[in-house]
C-alpha cells in the first residue's frame, strides 16, 4: 500500500482542521443563543446554570461571548 506523499497528508489535514474550527465557532455561536433563550425564558443565567447542571460562569460567559443578546 503507498501512502501519499507527507506534504499531501499535511494539506488535507490543515483543510480538515480549517472545516472543524469553522464548524465549532457556529456551534458555539448556536449554543450561546440556545443559552441566551434558555436565560429569557428561565430569567437568569443561574437558573439556566441550575437546569443544565453547569456552572454559572460557564453558562454566563457563553452567553456573553457568544449570543446576540
Amino acid at each position: 500500500m503507498t501512502e501519499d506523499p507527507w506534504r499531501a497528508r499535511f494539506r488535507r489535514e490543515d483543510e480538515l482542521v480549517e472545516q472543524l474550527q469553522s464548524q465549532l465557532a457556529e456551534a458555539l455561536k448556536r449554543r450561546g443563543q440556545a443559552l441566551a433563550d434558555g436565560k429569557a425564558e428561565l430569567g437568569s443565567s443561574y437558573a439556566v446554570a441550575k437546569d443544565l447542571g453547569r456552572s454559572y460562569t460557564v453558562i454566563n460567559d457563553a452567553i456573553k461571548k457568544y449570543s446576540t443578546e
